[in-house]
């Protein structure tokens, strides 16, 4: 069985996001098996893509960029991205 592309952890929001860098656009594609896909412009070089995710989530979830904090993945596109104080997400999400 799967697992679902976020989950509850306490009084955060774990989601596991799949980056395709350089995309023509910012949003969420599908949900693969244990992710979700999430195209987004910036290029993977010097950090840039994971500013511009964090940016990107913080407008998108409604959170200040202090509350998003990916925990894996870094240098990865697979990553785990903590949201602190978010219990559930925003309707059209999920």
């Amino acid at each position: 069985m799967s697992r679902q592309w976020y989950r509850n952890d306490g009084d955060d929001l774990l989601l596991f996001i799949r980056v395709q860098p350089r995309s023509g656009k910012d949003g969420f594609g599908e949900i693969m098996e244990d992710c979700r896909k999430l195209r987004i412009k910036a290029a993977p070089v010097d950090g840039k893509a994971n500013e511009h995710l964090v940016r990107y989530l913080s407008k998108l979830l409604r959170v200040p960029k202090s509350r998003i904090q990916v925990e894996t993945g870094h240098a990865s596109r697979n990553k785990r991205i903590r949201v602190k104080g978010l219990s559930r997400l925003p309707d059209g999400l999920g």
